[in-house]
């Protein structure tokens, strides 16, 4: 984005290590489905190529597609691939499936955008070309500086490269924010129409809304992000929006001298206000924070744009988790495709533990890190389970019988009818009566006695299964297709024991064979000890992660 190359590099960053959990999740189960998830990407520019996957480690699997500083351009507008270009990156970003879509840019540089779209014809060839030689998924365009003179040819560059690259690889295109409809110049450049006609989505760059040299302010407020999604909506369809976040902000001298607005990553900024005990205040009117600090006489200097800074007080304008999470809002307001970001490895390592669930609008505190994080959104945003309260999922917390029962019911969308007779003595009243009653109809629960179902007892991981072997087994009074025809899934011979070390036909004679039946297709899994545990209660997360595969199954 505008003048990108003043940004400073970050801090180096400690490679967070995951933790692998060992149960429940089947060694052959990949990450849920994220079909119904929000688009996330980002782009990466600074540091070495050999720090990105670093950078990409630090996002707790929040990303869904890279956008490297592999595309510049030469004098005379052709091609020019840079020294960031890295089969590894690519090959193990493919691993992750994680798209890389490189993007394509001129630096603000208007002769050599002018240049290029000249010869965009020879251009769009050459990146189709080196799209097909790296294995790449696409390429994000992002021509800045030009004016309304090249913006009939900068939309058929966007025309050209589609038609080569076809309906398989990602066309995007960075468009300027332009919330009030200026059409000339810079943003007059985009015509965000016919780019939206022939790309697959706009990339909206609201940010540097003061920039370096000029006066101080905001990096992104609120107000320039909302009204650029509200411009944007009357000339784009709502799946080909995506909001541009920034991850840096913005520093000036108060007393005129430098540095006067040079670029700043969040995660510097963190640093400094720690380092110089610096005061941050939220602006309520623009929904976005700065910092002032003190440097002394005697203070060791910071390094900005490269140089040490003099003795003062500076103001930094800049983003952090509350105005972050503000623009995250603004995605399921206005039900657009999902977000951007300049530039990854410039946020502060705690973007991550929220970022994906409120770009989904889920607002758990207590996820973030889990390991059934993707598990639960998915869940969740399917209404396959809901929180203890709204901020809170408490996934570790073990799961009542009733609560087990509602949740099969949610995720088979059975009928409750009030009318029905309470299935059991204790039941009647019970919060959960009407999917209790259900669950009991279709057959998928039974009483712990013929009267009784205990409603507030935790659910053990033997009785699960048996609840999931009863989804499978009464599949055609439910109203489902049957695993059979689960996108492949074959159907398991029963009879077969499942080879845990505590689980046999002996000591679990009523259960062994639906923990067999249900490990054999892949939706419930043992501990690394190679125990099952059957006796052990359900957590609340190990109950989503076995919904979500006995949905997979089904096909639900």
């Amino acid at each position: 984005m505008y003048l990108k190359r003043m940004i400073l590099k970050c801090i180096p960053v400690i490679l967070l290590l995951c933790l692998v959990w060992q149960t429940i999740i089947p060694s052959s189960a990949g990450s849920p489905s994220e079909t119904s998830l929000r688009h996330n990407m980002s782009y990466v520019y600074f540091g070495s190529s050999g720090s990105y996957v670093q950078h990409m480690d630090r996002t707790n699997d929040s990303i869904d597609e890279i956008s490297p500083n592999y595309f510049n351009l030469r004098k005379d507008g052709s091609l020019a691939l840079t020294p960031a270009v890295d089969p590894a990156f690519i090959s193990e970003m493919h691993r992750r499936g994680v798209s890389v879509v490189p993007f394509l840019s001129n630096h603000w540089d208007r002769e050599l955008g002018q240049a290029a779209l000249k010869e965009r014809e020879e251009l769009a060839e050459q990146i189709a070309d080196a799209i097909k030689e790296f294995d790449l998924d696409g390429v994000n365009v992002d021509l800045e500086n030009l004016t309304e003179k090249e913006r009939d040819q900068h939309t058929d560059f966007i025309r050209l490269l589609k038609e080569k690259l076809g309906n398989e690889k990602t066309v995007a295109v960075s468009v300027a924010a332009n919330p009030y409809d200026i059409t000339t110049g810079w943003k007059g450049s985009y015509d965000y129409n016919g780019l939206g006609t022939h790309g697959d989505y706009l990339m909206i760059m609201a940010y540097d809304e003061h920039y370096q040299g000029g006066e101080p302010g905001t990096i992104a407020s609120l107000g320039l992000a909302e009204k650029s999604i509200q411009y944007a909506l009357g000339k784009v369809p709502k799946e080909k929006i995506v909001l541009g976040i920034p991850f840096y902000g913005r520093i000036w001298k108060d007393d005129g001298g430098f540095p006067q607005g040079a670029g700043i990553g969040n995660m510097e900024v963190e640093a400094l206000v720690q380092q110089y005990n610096g005061k941050v205040t939220f602006d309520e009117l623009t929904a976005t924070p700065y910092a002032t600090i003190t440097v002394k006489e005697k203070d060791k200097k910071p390094m900005i744009g490269g140089k040490p800074i003099d003795a003062g007080t500076y103001t930094i304008w800049f983003e952090n988790e509350r105005s972050i999470k503000q623009k995250l809002l603004l995605i399921e307001k206005y039900d657009i495709k999902g977000t951007g970001s300049w530039s990854l490895g410039q946020e502060t390592a705690d973007t991550w533990d929220y970022y994906r669930l409120w770009l989904n609008g889920c607002r758990f505190s207590d996820v973030g890190n889990h390991w059934a994080r993707d598990y639960i959104l998915k869940a969740y945003k399917r209404s396959w389970v809901m929180g203890v309260t709204q901020t809170s999922f408490e996934p570790e917390r073990s799961l009542t019988r009733a609560e087990a029962a509602a949740m099969l019911v949610r995720l088979l969308n059975l009928p409750a009818d009030p009318d029905r007779k309470a299935a059991f003595a204790d039941t009647s009243g019970h919060w959960a009566q009407g999917e209790i009653d259900t669950a009991r109809h279709y057959n998928i629960v039974n009483g712990v006695s013929e009267d009784l179902f205990e409603p507030e007892t935790l659910i053990t991981r033997e009785q699960m299964a048996v609840m999931l072997q009863n989804v499978l087994d009464n599949h055609s009074i439910i109203g489902i297709d049957p695993p059979e025809g689960g996108k492949g899934q074959p159907a398991v011979s029963k009879g077969q024991q499942a080879d845990y070390t505590d689980v046999s036909k002996e000591r679990n004679p009523w259960s062994w064979q639906a923990i067999s039946q249900a490990s054999k297709m892949g939706i419930v899994a043992g501990f690394g000890d190679g125990s099952f545990r059957p006796k052990e209660p359900l957590s609340r997360s190990q109950m989503t992660v076995m919904m979500s595969e006995l949905a997979r199954i089904l096909s639900i």
